[in-house]
């Protein structure tokens, strides 16, 4: 299934809603409206560890369709799931041992991990061939702060608009350009434009599948 260039949502959102949280104690009550955007439906502009990234609510299949319309991609592109914790992680991904030491060296952290799922995840969240899900523990205050508040991890993908090369930065940016497509966008000081490293460990040895801001060298990866 493909998805077209040129995202269109499937409603109007006259303008996006516009916070600025602060990034080492998030405000409560902003945090307790972001997440009701979310519980609703909405998608959300959010800063990260490595660089902003679109963000809804696990089990909306109509926000997920959403997400991957404005993103322009399809069901074989992973999306991911921003976790509290590596016990959190182990509900959705199947890990064994050495895995577990892995991901205990690098969470929190500006990685994200290609697992197993396991029956927790929606099948339609999940490599349509491969059954792999995407996972990582931002360490975030603000995307931890939200992901507590929802109760359950955040699916979300790098924002990087059909067309562009690097990510979006710039939460002024990002309003103009998203404000009838998303319906908040987060501001939280200075954001990269480095995604996070992405680190297959479905294999015998991990495999370095995208260089971001994480060093892949504490995978023994260069």
């Amino acid at each position: 299934m493909y998805f077209p260039a040129a995202p269109w949502p499937p409603f109007s959102i006259l303008m996006s809603q516009f916070f600025q949280i602060h990034p080492d104690n998030p405000q409560a009550r902003l945090i307790k409206q972001a997440a009701q955007v979310i519980r609703s439906g909405g998608i959300v502009a959010l800063p990260t560890d490595s660089c902003y990234g679109l963000v809804c609510q696990l089990d909306d299949k109509a926000a997920v369709e959403r997400l991957r319309r404005i993103r322009g991609i399809d069901d074989k592109h992973h999306l991911t799931l921003l976790c509290r914790d590596l016990s959190e992680i182990a509900q959705y991904a199947r890990i064994d041992n050495r895995q577990y030491r892995l991901l205990k060296s690098a969470t929190p952290g500006p990685y994200t991990f290609i697992l197993e799922a396991t029956r927790e995840v929606p099948r339609r969240l999940s490599h349509p061939s491969r059954k792999t899900i995407g996972l990582r523990v931002p360490e975030s205050a603000v995307a931890s702060a939200l992901i507590e508040e929802l109760g359950q991890p955040l699916l979300g993908s790098t924002l990087i608009l059909p067309g562009d090369e690097e990510p979006l930065t710039d939460a002024q940016e990002i309003r103009e350009r998203l404000e009838k497509l998303i319906d908040l966008v987060i501001e939280a000081g200075p954001s990269t434009t480095v995604p996070s490293t992405v680190i297959d460990l479905t294999g015998e040895q991990p495999e370095l599948v995208r260089q971001g801001r994480g060093d892949p060298a504490l995978f023994g990866l260069s």
